[in-house]
């Protein structure tokens, strides 16, 4: 590699039965019918954490994909990301039995409001001693809309304006309410907490009204981690301003590569260092001792694969009703109210057809990211080829056979990634802000917008542990 920065991996999973590729739940050697128990989460968090990974990444989506056919029952017939649980109630556990390893959990902020949320968050920074993040995301699913009792989703770029709100809201809840100091622990006197360093903080924004005390003492970091996904041109802009690491797909190199640039471009507009964020593109692995196994593995994965469940998940995504469309032709681009940036890179964006059939497939196409089969040196050389033609920071590497490909990964991938040089061997201390920007302190550093809402005198230190005594 001809760059310093080090590569980066997530574990990308969700609380489901299936993630990215539906019916992978049906192997024989699968166990994410588990993921409603805790023991599930543990092994995994051990196992990346083994691999000195920087997160378990908890995809999360509000609703149900019922665009497939107008109906939700391919969804819930092949386990399309359905059912699910709540991704944020299964951190504190895997924290606890884990030590560096960092936690991304997605949360909509559409149906929260700051006040509750700001609370939830700082909850988990507390117990997992300033190792979560908050993946920043609005919803795509008119299903889960219509859940909330509203009659469909906000519009796409008005998702945005609310988001924008939204954070101005918990941004003052996190850094401005409680100074550096506020909590005493005097035993002595009897005073936990100086009132004189609590504030009230008063938000009247278009979408969302606080009036309130935060719940919570300062946690570790005050504003968790901040991730984001959006990648259309609304999307680019938000995550630019906002976002500590972010998350992008792309089937193809020259995708990739303009989305990266896009976005650096965005964030040096926006006032930040362009590498003040760390990018990291979904990425599909097969991986075994020799390419043979590694090929064997795939065949026998992609028996697996349940093509309508696949399209379910796709028509979702895209906002387009798949169950329409010839397999056979090209899928098209139209407007929609979903996730643009994935049906730009079907279409608008691609240097081929794509063939909706195709797409329901185990590979390149059906990824719509990294797609990487073979030894781990085969492996090791595909990584570090995409990120020099790309300059991504590191990959989420999606969910296949669980836990058997992450353990594969991490057991003949990550040695061969050491062995060059181009992967760290120990974790360093501190906070999931210090472990992904190092050198830097627990909470976000003066150039991000949130500090603009701080109070004079506020630091960059960790809060205290609980355990602490303020001087």
């Amino acid at each position: 590699m001809s760059r310093s920065r080090p590569l980066r991996f997530n574990a990308f999973n969700m609380a489901a039965p299936s993630h990215t590729w539906a019916g992978l739940w049906t192997h024989p050697r699968d166990t994410a019918a588990d993921y409603n128990t805790l023991d599930y989460w543990v092994k995994l968090a051990r196992t990346a954490e083994r691999g000195l990974f920087d997160g378990v990444f908890i995809a999360d989506v509000f609703g149900i994909y019922d665009v497939y056919g107008a109906s939700p029952d391919t969804a819930l017939r092949t386990a399309a990301q359905t059912p699910q649980i709540d991704p944020t109630l299964v951190v504190p556990t895997m924290a606890h039995a884990t030590r560096h390893i960092g936690f991304g959990v997605t949360a909509n902020l559409t149906y929260e409001h700051p006040y509750a949320f700001a609370r939830r968050f700082a909850t988990l920074d507390h117990l997992t001693g300033g190792r979560v993040g908050w993946n920043v995301v609005t919803g795509y699913l008119d299903s889960g809309a219509k859940g909330m009792g509203q009659a469909a989703n906000r519009a796409h770029d008005a998702r945005y304006e609310a988001a924008e709100d939204f954070l101005a809201a918990v941004y003052q809840l996190w850094e401005a309410s409680w100074e550096d100091g506020a909590v005493r622990r005097d035993r002595a006197r009897g005073v936990f907490t100086d009132p004189a360093r609590v504030h009230r903080i008063v938000h009247d924004g278009p979408y969302y009204q606080v009036d309130g005390i935060q719940l919570t003492e300062p946690s570790p970091q005050r504003t968790p981690v901040l991730f984001q996904a959006g990648t259309s041109g609304r999307g680019r802009a938000f995550a630019a301003r906002h976002a500590e690491g972010i998350f992008l797909n792309g089937q193809t190199r020259p995708i990739l590569a303009d989305a990266v640039k896009s976005i650096r471009q965005e964030a040096a507009a926006a006032g930040r260092d362009p590498y003040d964020i760390r990018l990291y593109a979904g990425a599909t692995v097969i991986v075994a001792p020799t390419r043979a196994e590694a090929e064997d593995l795939l065949a026998d994965y992609a028996r697996h694969v349940d093509t309508a469940g696949q399209l379910a998940l796709l028509s979702g995504w895209t906002g387009v009703d798949l169950s329409k469309a010839d397999p056979e032709e090209p899928i098209a681009y139209v407007q929609s109210n979903a996730i643009q940036s994935t049906l730009e890179n079907l279409t608008l964006r691609s240097t081929v057809p794509l063939k909706v059939k195709d797409l329901a497939t185990l590979s390149a196409t059906g990824a719509r990211a990294p797609f990487i089969v073979g030894s781990p040196r085969d492996v090791a050389d595909e990584l570090i080829s995409w990120v020099e033609d790309t300059d991504v920071d590191g990959f989420n590497l999606n969910r296949l056979v669980s836990p058997e490909t992450l353990e594969a990964f991490v057991d003949l991938v990550v040695p061969e990634l050491q062995a060059r040089g181009v992967y760290p061997t120990s974790y360093g201390e501190g906070t999931l802000r210090q472990k992904l920007f190092p050198g830097r302190g627990a909470r976000l550093p003066a150039t991000h917008p949130a500090a603009a809402f701080r109070r004079p005198g506020a630091t960059d230190a960790a809060a205290p542990l609980p355990n602490a005594v303020s001087a």
